[in-house]
């Protein structure tokens, strides 16, 4: 039986592999782990089952620093956001093999346009998902209060925008009051969608609820913002029971995440304008609605001052109407009973004088002028003797004086 050392099987399958793959190829794939050491990149690729997270194929690569460096300057800032982990890629790769280190892929270029595709897809698979689950505009029928005040603000403490959306809200020139908290969490890579979903959560878990939960953060390239276009953010905003305004700044493009929330804004700074705005709308409906009810009260005084006039002037018009009428009934009384009053006065006149006539007649002093005395003790008339005792003082009236007697 024929045999080989392990160096002479790895040094044939070298030869092979130089001599079938002897220029780059472009090879699609999948960023399972990275690592950086000294510049230099280590990447673990795979290739997953169509729809499944099986693995079925995996390869070590390097990205040497100096390579890097090229492509940085090639693709900028994409760059660091297309090397991540879960991130699709295709890249241009040769195939190093070494009898001692196996073999080994060494990333010569990437294409942009590829992963930008594959986000691409996966976006609009991830919309067409959200729309058939009815979640687009869920958050959106949460009922934002007409003057938002207390806000939870997620963000990165370091993110663009921020500071700026603070600053505003905390310096309006109305003075107006925002109560305002930040939620720390990652604003792009791997764990941003987890982190800001967690902080979701937690808001919605406090014991007093906030108005409005601001995701904020700043500009940044497409691939910046891919986080945003996450699946499980995007429910996790849907069935948020607070109202989520959204203010990640980009220009032209528009995440799945601002699809989803109450309402979205540009910038950190737009979503703090539209706040004071809005609270500006409403003072201003407030101070038009106190004109409106000033005007409204001065048209019912003047109204009901109108009515009160009418109504003294037919009251005193039927005021005097009634005194006039009183005063002919009196009138008419007076004639009827004037005749008869003094037909009465006259009987009770002659009536008078008979009575003075016998009271005249029956006076003390007519009595004693016909002969007649009045005898009197202590100044009470004696009408009989036995009222009297001995030692009496008697007081005894004539018509023409009076004499003091002492019974004996």
């Amino acid at each position: 039986m024929e045999k080989h050392t392990l160096y002479e099987l790895n040094e044939y399958i070298r030869r092979i592999i130089a001599l079938n793959l002897p220029a780059p190829v472009w090879v699609s794939c999948e960023i399972y782990q990275l690592n950086v050491s000294r510049g230099h990149r280590y990447l673990s690729l795979v290739q997953k089952a169509q729809g499944q997270d099986q693995i079925i194929a995996q390869s070590d690569a390097v990205l040497w620093q100096r390579q890097y460096r090229k492509l940085e300057r090639q693709l900028g800032g994409s760059l660091s956001q297309i090397l991540r982990e879960g991130t699709a890629v295709l890249l241009q790769v040769s195939i190093d093999f070494s009898e001692r280190y196996g073999l080994k892929l060494v990333v010569e270029d990437i294409d942009l346009a590829y992963t930008m595709g594959q986000l691409e897809q996966q976006r609009r698979a991830t919309f067409e998902r959200l729309k058939a689950e009815n979640l687009l505009s869920k958050n959106s029928n949460q009922k934002l209060p007409l003057v938002p005040q207390r806000l939870a603000v997620i963000s990165s403490p370091t993110a663009a925008g921020l500071e700026d959306l603070l600053r505003q809200l905390e310096q309006n020139e109305y003075g107006y009051q925002f109560q305002i908290k930040v939620f720390s969490a990652a604003m792009q890579g791997q764990n941003a969608p987890l982190e800001v979903a967690a902080q979701i959560r937690s808001i919605q878990n406090l014991t007093r609820p906030y108005d409005a939960i601001i995701i904020a953060r700043g500009g940044g390239a497409r691939l910046d913002l891919a986080a945003f276009d996450d699946y499980e953010l995007c429910v996790a905003v849907a069935e948020c029971s607070i109202p989520v305004l959204t203010g990640i700044g980009h220009e032209i493009d528009e995440v799945l995440l601002d699809l989803v929330a109450h309402t979205a804004l540009k910038t950190p700074t737009a979503v703090a304008e539209w706040l004071i705005d809005r609270a500006a709308r409403f003072e201003s409906q407030l101070v038009e609605a106190g004109y409106a009810i000033s005007k409204r009260i001065q048209q019912h005084f003047s109204q009901q001052k109108l009515q009160l006039e009418r109504w003294a002037q037919q009251l005193k018009y039927l005021s005097d109407r009634k005194l006039q009428q009183e005063h002919q009934h009196i009138d008419r009384l007076r004639q009827l009973l004037l005749p008869t009053v003094r037909q009465h006065l006259k009987l009770e006149q002659q009536q008078l004088r008979q009575f003075e006539q016998l009271l005249q007649l029956l006076s003390p002093e007519a009595t004693l002028r016909r002969g007649y005395t009045l005898t009197t003790l202590k100044g009470q008339p004696v009408t009989d003797a036995r009222h009297v005792k001995k030692g009496d003082i008697l007081t005894t009236r004539f018509k023409d004086g009076s004499v003091k007697s002492k019974v004996q």
